[in-house]
């Protein structure tokens, strides 16, 4: 029974959540879903050691010792065939874990008799994730974009993310797209929010939750700024790769009410008509699509498409 289990391991920038995933139902076992901090300016050991606090839990009430397969949803830059992580100082975090190899360093400290690991982009784990479940399941062409500290995307093909293909952004990604004055993660990211918030009220919030909490003309103007930027961003992309829904995830998704409508109605201007939903998984997506890498059929599609950046 073990071998149609993986776990999967969601990466944050301050924590790492894992779980047991079934991979027949894709479904999340029961009693196996642990959390720790980070702290990822912390050096290479002790961040290895405290992301196996929470797979070692997992590997125990899921009974793994034996064999362990351990799919990581974790954020670029970072060599997802290889497994060897590309942070620098720019990215300002795990620093120390810079041109080290994850797959030869964590096993020493994982509790399993035999270890193997794979690694996927976070916003293309979240994306596989919600293309098993809800609205998505049913649609052949997704989009998938995460809203919050940075822009995530992911296209999905078939359940099958693209990284390749001729109709979706290079390397299957937005943040990193030219967009106005800057790129993509300029614009669709919590800082722009303060930011924008700030220039029309000269107040400083700490977050996007407390400018949709302020209820005020200002907030509204600043969720409509958003949602008319993402739709003008958006509509060539979508266009290209002929999506039939859009699914939403981040911290910035909860306050979609505010920014949704605008989206939706230039997207129809557009002549575009699709389906929206802003997934309830949240990192349970992520967490069930990096443990379906060992699925197979769906791993010997996506590992000559994984990026190395």
């Amino acid at each position: 029974m073990t071998d149609q289990i993986a776990i999967g391991a969601d990466i944050g920038g301050s924590h790492i959540t894992s779980a047991a995933v079934n991979l027949r139902t894709f479904e999340i076992l029961e009693n196996t879903t642990f959390s720790a901090k980070i702290d990822n300016k912390a050096s290479k050991d002790v961040i290895m050691q405290d992301w196996c606090k929470a797979i070692n839990k997992t590997i125990e009430s899921a009974s793994l010792q034996t064999r362990a397969d351990i799919g990581f949803a974790i954020p670029g830059p970072f060599n997802y065939k290889t497994g060897v992580a590309l942070f620098q100082g720019e990215n300002d975090k795990y620093e120390s874990l810079y041109n080290v190899s994850v797959p030869e360093e964590l096993p020493k400290f994982i509790n399993s008799e035999k270890v193997s690991l794979r690694f996927l982009n976070d916003a293309t784990s979240f994306g596989v994730g919600v293309s098993t479940q809800g609205k998505a399941k049913k649609c052949k062409r997704v989009i998938v974009v995460t809203l919050g500290t940075g822009f995530g995307s992911a296209f999905i093909n078939n359940g099958v993310p693209q990284v390749n293909s001729k109709d979706v952004p290079e390397d299957g990604c937005l943040w990193d797209k030219s967009y106005k004055a800057g790129i993509g993660d300029d614009y669709f990211s919590t800082r722009w929010c303060i930011e924008r918030y700030y220039e029309i009220t000269s107040k400083r919030v700490k977050g996007v939750k407390e400018i949709a909490a302020a209820d005020t003309d200002d907030s509204r103007r600043v969720f409509n700024e958003f949602g008319a930027n993402m739709a003008e961003f958006m509509i060539p992309f979508i266009k290209k790769f002929q999506a039939e829904i859009i699914v939403m995830g981040g911290n910035i998704s909860k306050a979609s009410d505010l920014f949704l409508p605008r989206l939706k109605s230039d997207l129809q201007k557009a002549d575009l008509q699709l389906e929206f939903e802003v997934s309830p998984l949240l990192e349970d997506a992520a967490i069930i699509g990096s443990a379906k890498l060992f699925v197979n059929d769906f791993w010997n599609v996506v590992k000559n498409e994984l990026p190395e950046i």
